[in-house]
């Protein structure tokens, strides 16, 4: 039996590496479509945690994991001998950016490595990892062909990135429209006869390369529109005009116009980081992506403007921000979630404690903090109660939970630095402040 017999029946196997945001939603859709699949993590807390049938993502339920748990056809292991028995492999490993803000392809070239030592003919390769154009035709399949193999003659290679929107109760991962592109026809036919298994549209474009740029558009376009209100925030704060008025007008307008929001800054595991990844590759062709480089400037901006309305309403109150008591609400980069990666609450944190604060923070979802790539915070979630909330000199709203009560939060904080405009109508009182 062909590979594509084996996909139209469901006999194939499906290998996803990396068991995170993206490749745990992807193991929970491809189990449910019937496939057999087993999902691969160098966490051993994340493969103990599924053999005991345990969620550790917040918006993917523990009923859900108890199902895989139960299953004849999952297994989850770190251990990638696996991977020879498998017939189509699916690399959902992070893509990060270095200190200098250089792409980081250590754990896809890393995973390719491995994959290599067991690559057999007839496989499946698939990268979902967001990167820049040509990562997946020149970088990975140079790995991937140590094996001996050649891509497009002996294994199918392509590219279909993830679009995952942690905890949006609108859209999950079979709902999304799955852009395809391999780096043959054959490549593609075969990805896209996989993708079409499990979600309701796919859209195959003609290269790897399409897809890996349709990918960071998607993100690109967001992170310019962010940085766009939020310099017009920073604008009009001076002007005393509120931005969120402003936007809430615009967009009575019915075409033309899409609403955006500013914040404290970018975080989560694209927009923060995908649009780097362009302005990288662009020098290879001798070209500057000013637009985005500028919209980066801002949004990487925005932490700090944050810092300083802090200072400036704690001055406000005769108070320096040296030994300053200050709360941070909300460690996740966005609300209702429990995903802290790229959280602008991290550089506030940060950037707070440079400048002399004694800093603590509170997320009903985040109990404690963990090592990460770049901070290493050691801190436990304080609990939000009225004496809490009197000792600080400063509440900082990062994140907009919808379980906070704000009205809990003003009348029992002596200052309060809104960065959502979550408690808007009491600014006026002199002890909430816009940033």
């Amino acid at each position: 039996m062909n590979l594509l017999d084996k996909i139209s029946s469901k006999n194939a196997t499906v290998g996803i590496i990396g068991l995170g945001y993206v490749g745990l939603p992807l193991v929970i859709r491809f189990r449910k479509a019937g496939f057999s699949v087993i999902g691969f993590d160098i966490d051993e807390e994340k493969i103990k945690a599924l053999k005991e049938g345990r969620s550790y993502i917040k918006h993917i339920s523990s009923q859900d994991i108890q199902v895989l748990k139960g299953s004849l056809g999952f297994k989850a292991t770190s251990k990638f001998t696996s991977l020879r028995n498998i017939d189509c492999i699916i690399i959902c490993v992070p893509t990060p950016l270095t200190k200098h803000r250089e792409p980081d392809l250590s754990y896809v070239l890393g995973t390719g490595e491995i994959i290599a030592k067991y690559l057999k003919k007839d496989q499946l390769v698939v990268l979902e990892s967001t990167t820049y154009p040509g990562t997946t035709d020149r970088e990975l399949k140079t790995v991937l062909e140590t094996s001996g193999l050649k891509a497009g003659k002996d294994f199918f290679l392509a590219f279909s990135p993830e679009r995952e929107d942690p905890n949006n109760q609108d859209y999950d991962t079979n709902m999304i429209p799955k852009i395809v592109g391999g780096y043959t026809t054959n490549c593609l036919k075969i990805a896209d006869a996989l993708y079409s298994a499990v979600v309701r549209k796919t859209v195959p474009v003609s290269s790897t390369r399409v897809a890996e740029a349709a990918k960071l558009l998607e993100n690109i376009y967001r992170a310019v529109n962010i940085a766009l209100v939020n310099e017009l925030k920073m604008l009009f704060d001076r002007m005393d005009i509120s931005i969120y008025e402003v936007i809430e007008a615009a967009k009575t307008k019915p075409f033309g116009f899409q609403a955006f929001y500013p914040g404290p800054g970018l975080g989560g595991h694209c927009i923060p980081i995908d649009p780097f990844y362009l302005t990288w590759k662009a020098r290879e062709y001798d070209f500057s992506t000013k637009f985005i480089e500028l919209a980066g400037e801002i949004n990487t901006y925005m932490p700090y403007y944050v810092v300083e309305k802090v200072v400036g309403a704690l001055n406000a109150q005769a108070k320096t921000i040296v030994r300053a008591k200050v709360l941070v609400l909300g460690l996740a980069y966005k609300k209702d979630i429990d995903d802290t990666r790229e959280s602008p609450s991290l550089k506030l944190i940060e950037l707070l404690a440079q400048k002399g604060a004694e800093v603590d923070y509170n997320d009903p979802y985040i109990p404690r903090t963990r090592k990460m790539r770049m901070y290493d915070l050691k801190k436990e979630s304080v609990p939000l109660t009225k004496k809490t909330l009197r000792k600080y000199d400063c509440v900082v709203i990062a994140t907009d939970h919808s379980c906070y009560d704000y009205g809990l939060i003003v009348k029992n904080a002596s200052l309060v630095v809104d960065t959502r405009n979550v408690v808007n109508g009491y600014h006026k009182l002199g002890t909430v402040v816009r940033a």
